[in-house]
């Protein structure tokens, strides 16, 4: 799915949705665009594909836009584009085709001066590919410029490595022109709420886990879902594998060019970790590999695609380590797409789709996990972790630490509130104390939440 498409289906999901919990973003947007009337302003906006980054821009407030994506083209035919763009938009004529994108650059700066205007540049990192000199030439322009234009500029990419690469590597040209980054997150836990809620008002815990487990709040796949009527566990479900399903081939088509031509080693320990597999050495026997650590290293720190944890309060070279994908599509997608992609090369839709079902609950149970964790993290007071001993024999599924106040909250986690023991619950707890003196000295409060606690 090429992203040139993308924008055209981003927007029109975003028609039919409507546009939910961006409002910090787009006051600080609303700012820059003011001070742009003063002087030239540039943002970066990151984050994965689809979480909105294209529909946020247009969204800036100014009257004038002018929107160039950066597709896969020649820099000759990525100029037609973009003067067919300024002249439809401003109706300024421009004689003769620029020979380079550093031309219209200029261009844009100077038409500015007289006429304040906004330029979004969408997938911006593809430069690197196209003419990796622009890069240079806009920092030129830019320092020249700026005080004398008026203009708001918003650069956007997806690919997260490149854009850090562009605008935070001091060796870059661009690095420190950036008058305002902003990584865009995908929706919290009570904004997913509130959408599940518009489409579908009687909608049940179930439903709501079912829209985390596969989204995990990305604005694009929950229009996906829900705009196509897919408003309940069992709808969602059975989504995901009908013919000419979207989320297919999402993750190879996210992830391949972040990872380059070493995409199936990386792909191969997303998948243990996603079926799992916790630990290094999980992940290494299970792979018959003894040498992924620099591999996970580049993905927790470069890729930022996963997160190693440890137990609550744990020493910094504590050796109980675990790791986990930070995204829950991608979780969902490894653990079933990747992981089954014979299936999906031969068109087994149906065997897929029999194996979520099985497999479901058990995977939607560690996503309950991670809604809790995020819910409690978006209230920004507390510490919010896990605990586990050396054997993994003893686990503690969520602690909530007040700091100020001196109190915590230790909680199980079960789908059914039924299956919680109170008094196994209460001799963890013992073990924990014994090893996290922090947490002694605190306040502890133990309890049970359940998938219902989910939509209170």
């Amino acid at each position: 799915m090429q992203k040139g498409n993308d924008h055209y289906s981003n927007h029109h999901y975003y028609c039919a949705m409507k546009f939910y919990n961006r409002e910090k973003e787009q006051q600080i947007l609303s700012n820059l665009l003011s001070q742009s009337k003063n002087e030239a302003r540039m943002t970066v906006l990151m984050g994965r594909r689809r979480i909105g980054k294209t529909e946020l821009s247009l969204r800036c407030g100014d009257q004038t836009i002018l929107y160039f994506f950066v597709g896969k083209k020649t820099e000759t035919l990525l100029c037609r584009d973009f003067v067919r763009e300024i002249q439809e938009k401003t109706g300024s004529p421009i004689l003769g085709l620029p020979g380079s994108f550093s031309d219209i650059f200029r261009y844009v700066l100077q038409l500015s001066q007289n006429r304040p205007l906004t330029l979004i540049i969408d997938e911006f990192q593809n430069f690197a590919k196209i003419n990796p000199t622009v890069f240079s030439d806009i920092q030129r322009d830019w320092d020249l410029y700026k005080r004398k234009s008026h203009i708001n500029l918003i650069i956007s990419g997806s690919v997260f490595t490149l854009m850090k690469k562009i605008f935070e590597d001091y060796e870059e040209p661009l690095f420190g022109r950036a008058d305002q980054k902003i990584t865009l997150q995908p929706f919290a836990t009570d904004t997913l709420k509130e959408i599940l809620a518009d489409f579908n008002p009687k909608y049940t815990a179930e439903d709501l886990l079912a829209l985390y487990s596969i989204t995990g709040g990305v604005p694009w796949y929950v229009s996906l879902l829900l705009d196509k009527g897919k408003t309940n566990k069992d709808k969602m479900l059975m989504a995901l594998t009908e013919m000419d399903s979207p989320f297919i081939n999402e993750g190879k088509n996210i992830l391949i060019e972040e990872f380059g031509t070493d995409y199936i080693t990386y792909f191969s320990i997303l998948t243990s970790i996603a079926s799992g597999m916790k630990t290094r050495a999980e992940i290494e026997a299970e792979l018959g590999n003894n040498n992924l650590g620099p591999y996970l290293a580049k993905m927790e720190d470069y890729y930022n695609i996963i997160t190693k944890s440890q137990p609550i309060y744990a020493k910094q070279n504590s050796k109980k380590v675990r790791y986990a994908l930070n995204d829950c599509f991608l979780t969902f997608w490894f653990r079933f797409f990747y992981k089954y992609q014979a299936l999906v090369e031969n068109k087994a839709l149906a065997t897929l789709g029999e194996i979520i079902q099985r497999d479901y609950s058990t995977f939607s149970g560690l996503m309950m996990e991670r809604f809790f964790m995020q819910k409690f993290q978006e209230k920004g007071r507390y510490i919010v972790g896990k605990w586990w001993d050396r054997k993994g024999t003893n686990e503690i599924d969520l602690i909530v630490t007040d700091p100020v106040n001196k109190e915590t909250w230790v909680y199980e986690l079960k789908k059914q509130g039924s299956r919680y023991k109170e008094d196994l619950l209460r001799q963890k707890v013992e073990t924990m104390l014994s090893q996290t003196p922090e947490l002694s000295k605190t306040t502890i409060h133990i309890g049970v939440l359940t998938m219902e606690d989910m939509i209170k």
